[in-house]
């Protein structure tokens, strides 16, 4: 027995070098491809996602414009002003706070929103939203597919006693289409092709190619427009829905954040009521200590303003604690790095004051019905119940599809692909499968009916919430109004006894009962004074929130609100656009 060789082998490898290659080339093509297509989707998705979030931004009031979720650069801080003196009404921490950057309200929010990682992680829940809507909107589209394969084979034989080893390369592609369309029907195309070549011997190169198609419309389960574009229609809305919840976060963080901002402040103003707290008891006790010396007060009424020297003295270190934890925390919440040293600015409490808006309670709740995107979702989801119902309903009719095919065949052998339209195969027919077993369409159905009630209840729990929060907030700022004037009158009523005492004690006719409770009564009223101011600004920002109306810059700054008439003539325009 003999094997083949000279130039037979010669030729046999020089097509199986060039088969390699060629094999070679396309893996090479397809790494590059899929190297360079990483950066491509990525911009792809942007494009498309920001598209989504620029056309619908124009339907909720006050989304944040140019969204983007490229994370921001920290805010420049050393711009900001620098502590050069030293603040002797803080004592210890007043010494440590000299080089630290100052940081007023408005810079506070900017960073908040350009750094905050919880910001930053709803933005990217936003853009997680936009991306379902994407693939969502893509299966209404045509959807092409492809492939390729191809094999090389290598078989022996044996005649006449002599080896004879064949080498063959086949293979085949095709490419399809589906796609769903909007009456419910499906639309599936598929065109292949396949080659078969001899390496060695025979240089033919047999093809055979089909085109085919199919048409399936149901008729009954799963027919029209509504029941066919579900799916889509609900993510459009879900998107809808990410949008308001993403500008109703947008206004509660500005409000957190104010609001610790100012908290961090009072806190530091505690610092300050301590420290004098302090001083006063350390300079009532040394004075009782000489008098008490020369045999003019007791040991026990020494004693007594010794034992408050002391718990003043612990006070004002929880106040420091408590003060340096905040403002650790307040770092946390705006992004910056733990040892970023900064302190907040004592202007912005000191440029507080009381604005009180006058609004009758009946004005805010209609204001809070036509203003709150909240609201809005709630009764869309109460249509998305009614809608889901309906389909429901349709999912116990029976399966009935109108079903068209059509193929065609290549000539096989030819040497290219070539289709004979006039020899197309096609046909059409009914599937018909009748509801008897609908038990899982039947639960549907319920539950559906169920949801709907449920959605209901949650529009009325909703609007009764919502009054709530507007009875609360009212009755909280004017509860903040009455405390302050209260606060700001025993403020007044304290320093005039902590003077009197001191008058006394210079006389050696005070008691230690009367100087504790003048002392201790001040610092309290000083405190409660700060905490008033604070909360009544706050509770007006609320208020703002809750009514739907506080609107946030896109440096995370606000705009006051000075005319609600006007803000309730918006609402009742947006009202109405959204029922029509």
């Amino acid at each position: 027995m003999r094997y083949l060789c000279g130039k037979e082998l010669k030729r046999c490898d020089s097509k199986l070098a060039g088969g390699r290659g060629w094999l070679s080339g396309l893996v090479v093509l397809l790494v590059v491809m899929t190297a360079c297509s990483t950066s491509y989707y990525k911009k792809s998705a942007d494009k498309e996602v920001y598209g989504i979030i620029e056309n619908k931004e124009n339907l909720v009031p006050n989304m944040e414009s140019d969204f983007t979720i490229k994370t921001n650069e920290l805010v420049n801080l050393n711009a900001l002003p620098t502590v050069t003196d030293t603040n002797e009404a803080l004592g210890q921490i007043g010494a440590e706070e000299v080089g630290s950057k100052i940081v007023n309200l408005n810079t506070a929010l900017e960073i908040a929103v350009k750094n905050s990682r919880t910001y930053q992680n709803e933005k990217e829940s936003l853009y997680s939203q936009a991306l379902s809507l994407t693939l969502a909107r893509h299966e209404y589209s045509p959807i092409f597919s492809g492939s390729m394969n191809a094999d090389y084979q290598s078989s022996v034989s044996e005649v006449n006693n002599i080896i004879e080893r064949d080498h063959s390369i086949s293979g085949g592609g095709g490419v399809g289409m589906d796609w769903f369309l909007r009456t419910g029907a499906r639309l599936a195309t598929d065109f292949s092709t396949d080659f078969f070549r001899y390496l060695i011997g025979d240089s033919s190169l047999p093809t055979s190619s089909r085109l085919a198609g199919t048409l399936t419309q149901p008729l009954l389960r799963g027919a029209g427009y509504k029941v066919a574009m579900e799916n889509l229609t609900q993510a459009e809305r879900n998107m809808l829905y990410a949008l308001r919840n993403f500008v109703q976060f947008r206004r509660e963080f500005i409000v957190q954040t104010t609001s610790t901002y100012y908290g961090v402040l009072q806190d530091r103003e505690n610092v300050r009521n301590a420290l004098k707290r302090y001083e006063s008891f350390t300079r009532q006790a040394a004075r009782t200590r000489s008098l008490a010396t020369e045999g003019r007060t007791t040991q026990t009424e020494l004693g007594r303003l010794e034992q408050e020297e002391i718990s003043a003295e612990i006070s004002l270190n929880n106040a420091m604690r408590n003060y340096k934890r905040s403002l650790d925390q307040f770092k946390i919440q705006l992004g910056l790095p733990m040892d970023t040293n900064i302190i907040l600015d004592d202007n912005e409490l000191d440029n507080l004051e009381i604005i009180h808006p006058e609004i009758d309670p009946e004005q805010a709740v209609h204001v809070a019905m036509v203003s709150r995107l909240d609201l809005f979702t709630v009764r869309d989801q109460y249509e998305d119940a009614a809608r889901k119902l309906d389909l429901a309903e349709n999912g116990l009719l029976p399966d009935l599809d109108l079903v068209l095919q059509a193929s065609v065949d290549s000539e096989p052998g030819t040497g290219l692909p070539e289709l004979e339209f006039s020899k197309v195969n096609w046909g059409a027919g009914l599937n018909l499968n009748l509801p008897f077993d609908r038990k899982s369409e039947r639960n549907s159905y319920r539950s559906a009916m169920i949801r709907l009630d449920q959605a209901a209840r949650e529009l009325e729990l909703s609007i009764d919430n919502m009054k709530f929060d507007v009875y609360e907030d009212l009755r909280r700022l004017q509860q903040a109004r009455s405390n302050y004037e209260s606060s700001k009158l025993g403020v007044q009523i304290s320093e005039r006894r902590v003077e009197e005492q001191d008058l006394l004690a210079e006389l050696g006719r005070a008691t230690a009962q009367d100087q504790v409770d003048a002392q201790n009564d001040l610092t309290s009223s000083q405190n409660a004074l700060v905490a008033a101011l604070v909360d009544h600004n706050i509770a007006r920002l609320q208020l703002w929130r809750d009514l739907g109306i506080l609107t946030i810059k896109d440096n995370g700054q606000w705009e006051e609100i000075t005319n609600l008439s006007g803000v309730e003539n918006d609402g009742n325009a947006k009202l109405e656009k959204e029922n029509s």
